[in-house]
């Protein structure tokens, strides 16, 4: 059955065992999208959707709260808006050197991406994902609210081949995930997270070709690329998606483009998968004010100073490892992985054994977040992270703050 939208291509489909169509599940490709209203026409006098032709209600006055969001109330509130954003994806499609705004799909962050994945491919209580602990919550989060099988393949926990790359901590265990396909079938989605979170390491493109390649997966596989800017240049799976059909790359403008608030996530892809999504999404999923934003951020000179702020960053990440090392005789053991992404994973460790100890870990970050004022993120129930406490690479004052209040907090637990 042909994809909705989609235009005809006789273009060899790589790899060559793969078939989108026996991916999507039935009912999804049967689908007649909803035709907004403004599919059709977005110029003239616009009576064909029911909107409020007066404009929004939100007072005009002179307080300094009005002042603050006069741009966004003359941003014709009252309409629905664009339903594509294709100067949006045409901006992400030339940043990401990606060919075109046909290998874009926008979503309400990365969350929407993961569930729509998860609905048009996996078949309730039938199918399953696979995900790789430690790994992102929200993918076992939208398993089971989709109810969907959920298969663990554990990353490598070990340190014994140091942090990160091809074979450290955190690396992907490629021959665990080719016998869990094996012995099971139903698997239809393979989500990967690199830089990972909660680990911090990236993926190799080697290991992740390595189940792109292989034959008896006929699935997709999706990598979670939320820190990618903070990672070292060539590492993108985004390269990879000329010659594989069955990858998903996913990014987002909460992280590196320090847009958390307006929730945009980004799903890249070869056309056909990106057809899909978008035949599946619900018609006006990103607010005109977000997109206006969006667009601001994909400016030529808003991506160089993104760009300076992640080496900014990343040169605030390697100091404060240095500073936590410092702290090594109160109990702060170095840090683990491969230190991709913005922030650090470090365990705490007992003051007698000298071995990570969830329950100190816990005790210094309630008291951090309750009497000291500094939030941290308590990580020790992950696979692998057994007393470890997960730091967001701060300012220069806020870093400086967390060591002062961190070395107190020990001394006294």
């Amino acid at each position: 059955m042909p994809i909705l939208g989609l235009a005809p291509s006789t273009a060899p489909i790589k790899p060559v065992h793969f078939d989108l169509e026996k991916v999507i599940r039935p009912n999804i490709l049967a689908l007649h999208p909803y035709r907004c209203a403004r599919d059709d026409y977005q110029e003239g006098i616009l009576l064909d959707a029911n909107e409020n032709a007066l404009g929004h209600s939100i007072p005009r006055s002179f307080n300094q709260i009005q002042q603050d969001l006069s741009p966004i109330l003359d941003a014709d509130l009252n309409r629905y808006p664009d339903p594509s954003h294709d100067g949006i994806k045409s901006c992400i499609a030339s940043l990401r050197s990606l060919p075109g705004k046909d290998h874009v799909f926008l979503g309400v962050g990365s969350d929407e991406v993961i569930d729509l994945l998860m609905r048009i491919c996996v078949a309730p209580a039938n199918e399953k994902i696979l995900i790789t602990p430690p790994t992102y919550g929200m993918y076992s989060v939208c398993a089971q609210v989709n109810d969907i099988g959920l298969v663990r393949c554990n990353l490598n926990l070990s340190g014994r081949g140091g942090e990160g790359g091809e074979h450290g901590r955190f690396s992907l265990l490629v021959d665990d995930i080719k016998a869990a396909i094996l012995a099971d079938p139903s698997i239809k989605l393979i989500f990967l997270c690199s830089p990972g979170n909660p680990t911090g390491t990236l993926i190799s493109l080697e290991a992740i070709k390595a189940i792109l390649d292989y034959e008896p997966f006929k699935g997709i596989v999706v990598v979670d690329e939320a820190y990618i800017d903070f990672a070292s240049e060539g590492a993108s799976a985004v390269s990879l998606i000329k010659d594989y059909a069955n990858l998903c790359v996913m990014q987002t403008l909460s992280k590196s483009f320090g847009l958390a608030a307006i929730r945009l996530g980004i799903a890249l892809a070869q056309p056909p998968l990106i057809q899909v999504l978008t035949n599946t999404k619900a018609p006006y999923n990103i607010s005109t004010p977000s997109a206006q934003l969006a667009l601001a951020a994909l400016s030529k000179e808003a991506v160089q100073s993104m760009r300076l702020k992640c080496q900014t960053l990343v040169e605030s990440r390697n100091q404060l490892q240095k500073s936590l090392e410092s702290l090594s005789a109160l109990g702060v053991g170095d840090v683990i992985g491969g230190n991709d992404a913005n922030f650090l994973v470090v365990p705490i460790l007992n003051k007698e054994s000298r071995l990570p100890d969830n329950v100190r870990a816990n005790a210094l970050y309630k008291e951090l977040a309750e009497n000291k004022g500094v939030v941290v993120r308590f990580r020790g129930k992950e696979a692998g992270c057994e007393g470890c406490l997960r730091i967001t690479v701060g300012t220069a004052e806020e870093n400086g703050m967390l060591l002062r209040q961190l070395q107190r907090a020990l001394n006294d637990y």
